[in-house]
């Protein structure tokens, strides 16, 4: 060890030979300062990182659904009228799919429906007979040419406005003819809360909500068949209203008949589609005056 006085080299001992300095108090300081130089430095500690808590809620209740909509579909019946207010989220999820599928269908297929309808329209006797062969060919022509242009972009016809406000408008609609059945069934002597009723109702309106989502299926490939299953799914509406109230108990016999209580509710139903309808006839004016005021789609013909 050198010496840091003098710095003689000593092979040990605790004073240097030639200078007599103190050899062990240099030898902790150059240890001490040697450990304090090369600590190791604290490893930080990472924890897994853990999955976002929405996304797991978001998985949980899109399986829980799945499974839902399947057994309702399966076993309508029994699934229904084992639907307590557990089911309450899943019966929304149906009630919000049958009020979108329907303006999502129509924003897809409008143009099928235009030509199923000028097809209709040609074919009744009075104009079939005033018309040409070559005229039916030509208008055939012109259906095949609708078809294969995007007139959504030549008429700017915007999906969010069609969709989610039709949408909605739809969706309040369902609002006021499930309020309205529950509304007869508390006439009825039904003894059950709403969230239970709603959770009922959506659970039979599986079935008019799978016939949409096919009718949607059919409509994004293109196949005229869809607008069936689009008038089968609204007019099933009519349907679960008779099949909810049945499914329970009057608990007691003093109460509306069930079948005035249906009546009651088709009058709600056929005022509310009236509604539906006039709106969605409004929609096709401004389609129509969009068309006629394209001149873009005038070229195209």
């Amino acid at each position: 060890m050198n010496c840091s006085n003098c710095g003689y080299f000593n092979d040990g001992g605790k004073f240097c030979v030639k200078c007599g300095h103190k050899l062990q108090e240099e030898a902790a300081a150059s240890q001490t300062a040697a450990a304090s130089e090369y600590q190791p430095q604290p490893q930080t500690a990472y924890a897994p990182q853990q999955p976002n808590q929405r996304v797991r809620q978001a998985k949980k209740v899109s399986k829980s659904f799945f499974s839902y909509f399947a057994e309702g579909i399966k076993n309508p019946t029994a699934t229904a009228q084992a639907a307590g207010e557990s089911q309450f989220v899943n019966a929304l999820i149906t009630v919000i799919l049958y009020a979108l599928s329907i303006p999502i269908m129509l924003y897809v297929g409008w143009k099928l429906l235009l030509i199923q309808f000028v097809r209709s329209m040609f074919k009744l006797p009075i104009i079939s007979e005033e018309l040409a062969p070559s005229d039916m060919e030509d208008f055939n022509t012109g259906a095949d040419l609708i078809k294969a242009t995007d007139i959504n972009s030549i008429i700017h016809f915007n999906f969010t406005d069609f969709v989610f406000k039709q949408g909605i408008f739809i969706f309040i609609g369902l609002a006021v003819i499930i309020g309205a059945t529950y509304v007869a069934a508390k006439f009825g002597k039904v003894d059950v809360s709403f969230k239970e009723f709603f959770s009922r109702f959506g659970t039979f309106l599986i079935i008019p909500t799978a016939l949409l989502l096919v009718g949607l299926v059919l409509a994004f490939l293109h196949v005229e068949y869809f607008s069936y299953f689009m008038n089968f799914g609204l007019l099933s509406i009519f349907l679960v209203v008779p099949f909810t109230i049945a499914s329970f108990k009057q608990s007691g016999t003093s109460g509306l008949d069930r079948i005035y209580s249906t009546l009651i509710v088709y009058v709600v139903i056929t005022i509310v589609l009236t509604f539906i309808a006039n709106g969605l006839g409004e929609e096709a004016k401004t389609i129509i005056t969009r068309m006629g005021d394209s001149s873009e789609l005038n070229d195209l013909f």
